[in-house]
Protein backbone atom coordinates (compact mmCIF):
# COMPACT_ATOMS: atom_id res chain seq x y z
CA UNK A 1 0.00 0.00 0.00
CA UNK A 2 1.33 3.42 -0.93
CA UNK A 3 1.54 5.89 1.94
CA UNK A 4 -0.60 8.53 0.22
CA UNK A 5 -3.66 6.35 -0.44
CA UNK A 6 -5.32 6.87 2.99
CA UNK A 7 -4.59 10.60 2.78
CA UNK A 8 -6.56 10.88 -0.47
CA UNK A 9 -9.71 9.84 1.39
CA UNK A 10 -9.45 12.71 3.89
CA UNK A 11 -11.00 15.43 1.63
CA UNK A 12 -14.09 13.27 1.09
CA UNK A 13 -14.49 12.75 4.81
CA UNK A 14 -13.96 16.50 5.24
CA UNK A 15 -16.92 17.18 2.96
CA UNK A 16 -19.03 14.81 5.03
CA UNK A 17 -17.92 16.64 8.18
CA UNK A 18 -18.80 20.02 6.68
CA UNK A 19 -22.20 18.79 5.57
CA UNK A 20 -22.90 17.14 8.91
CA UNK A 21 -21.84 20.21 10.88
CA UNK A 22 -24.16 22.38 8.75
CA UNK A 23 -27.03 20.01 9.52
CA UNK A 24 -26.07 20.05 13.20
CA UNK A 25 -26.11 23.86 13.30
CA UNK A 26 -29.50 24.00 11.57
CA UNK A 27 -30.92 21.43 13.97
CA UNK A 28 -29.51 23.29 16.97
CA UNK A 29 -31.13 26.51 15.74
CA UNK A 30 -34.45 24.75 15.27
CA UNK A 31 -34.25 23.25 18.77
CA UNK A 32 -33.48 26.69 20.18
CA UNK A 33 -36.57 28.10 18.46
CA UNK A 34 -38.73 25.25 19.75
CA UNK A 35 -37.47 25.81 23.28
CA UNK A 36 -38.34 29.50 22.93
CA UNK A 37 -41.93 28.74 21.93
CA UNK A 38 -42.68 26.88 25.18
CA UNK A 39 -45.82 25.47 23.60
CA UNK A 40 -46.88 21.85 23.31
CA UNK A 41 -43.71 20.68 21.52
CA UNK A 42 -42.10 18.55 24.22
CA UNK A 43 -42.42 15.27 22.28
CA UNK A 44 -40.96 16.76 19.09
CA UNK A 45 -38.28 18.59 21.06
CA UNK A 46 -37.22 15.38 22.78
CA UNK A 47 -36.94 13.58 19.44
CA UNK A 48 -34.94 16.45 17.94
CA UNK A 49 -32.53 16.38 20.87
CA UNK A 50 -31.97 12.67 20.20
CA UNK A 51 -31.34 13.58 16.57
CA UNK A 52 -28.75 16.13 17.72
CA UNK A 53 -27.01 13.39 19.68
CA UNK A 54 -27.01 11.14 16.59
CA UNK A 55 -25.39 13.88 14.53
CA UNK A 56 -22.81 14.46 17.21
CA UNK A 57 -21.95 10.75 17.28
CA UNK A 58 -21.63 10.69 13.49
CA UNK A 59 -19.25 13.64 13.61
CA UNK A 60 -17.11 11.93 16.26
CA UNK A 61 -16.80 8.84 14.06
CA UNK A 62 -15.94 11.01 11.05
CA UNK A 63 -13.21 12.74 13.08
CA UNK A 64 -11.86 9.35 14.16
CA UNK A 65 -11.87 8.24 10.51
CA UNK A 66 -9.88 11.30 9.44
CA UNK A 67 -7.40 10.79 12.28
CA UNK A 68 -7.01 7.11 11.37
CA UNK A 69 -6.38 7.86 7.69
CA UNK A 70 -3.89 10.59 8.51
CA UNK A 71 -2.03 8.34 10.96
CA UNK A 72 -2.05 5.52 8.44
CA UNK A 73 -0.53 7.74 5.77
CA UNK A 74 1.99 9.19 8.21
CA UNK A 75 3.11 5.81 9.50
CA UNK A 76 3.31 4.33 6.00
CA UNK A 77 5.28 7.36 4.80
CA UNK A 78 7.70 7.06 7.70
CA UNK A 79 8.11 3.35 7.07
CA UNK A 80 8.77 3.93 3.41
CA UNK A 81 11.53 6.39 4.18
CA UNK A 82 13.08 4.67 7.24
CA UNK A 83 12.03 0.98 7.06
CA UNK A 84 11.83 0.88 10.87
CA UNK A 85 8.23 -0.26 11.48
CA UNK A 86 6.25 -3.24 10.31
CA UNK A 87 4.22 -2.75 7.15
CA UNK A 88 0.95 -4.02 8.66
CA UNK A 89 0.50 -1.12 11.12
CA UNK A 90 -0.79 1.38 8.51
CA UNK A 91 -3.31 -1.18 7.32
CA UNK A 92 -4.79 -1.43 10.82
CA UNK A 93 -5.25 2.33 10.93
CA UNK A 94 -6.77 2.33 7.44
CA UNK A 95 -9.24 -0.40 8.41
CA UNK A 96 -10.11 1.52 11.60
CA UNK A 97 -10.73 4.63 9.49
CA UNK A 98 -12.92 2.76 7.04
CA UNK A 99 -14.95 1.15 9.82
CA UNK A 100 -15.35 4.47 11.60
CA UNK A 101 -16.48 6.21 8.40
CA UNK A 102 -18.95 3.41 7.66
CA UNK A 103 -20.36 3.62 11.18
CA UNK A 104 -20.77 7.38 10.77
CA UNK A 105 -22.54 6.89 7.44
CA UNK A 106 -24.91 4.35 9.00
CA UNK A 107 -25.70 6.83 11.78
CA UNK A 108 -26.36 9.53 9.17
CA UNK A 109 -28.75 7.22 7.31
CA UNK A 110 -30.66 6.56 10.55
CA UNK A 111 -30.70 10.31 11.21
CA UNK A 112 -32.08 10.97 7.75
CA UNK A 113 -34.95 8.51 8.08
CA UNK A 114 -35.84 9.83 11.53
CA UNK A 115 -35.66 13.45 10.37
CA UNK A 116 -38.27 12.80 7.68
CA UNK A 117 -40.53 11.06 10.20
CA UNK A 118 -40.20 13.96 12.64
CA UNK A 119 -41.09 16.45 9.89
CA UNK A 120 -44.13 14.38 8.96
CA UNK A 121 -45.23 14.31 12.59
CA UNK A 122 -44.71 18.06 12.91
CA UNK A 123 -46.86 18.61 9.84
CA UNK A 124 -49.56 16.27 11.17
CA UNK A 125 -49.55 18.06 14.54
CA UNK A 126 -49.85 21.49 12.92
CA UNK A 127 -53.10 20.53 11.12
Amino acid sequence: MDWYVPITIVPGIGLLLLSTSNILIALSTEIKELIGKQSDVQAILSRKLRQLKLLNNAMVFLYVAVASFVLSGLIAGLYESTHIMGTEIPIYFTVAGILSALLALCILVVYSFRAVKIRQDQFDNSN
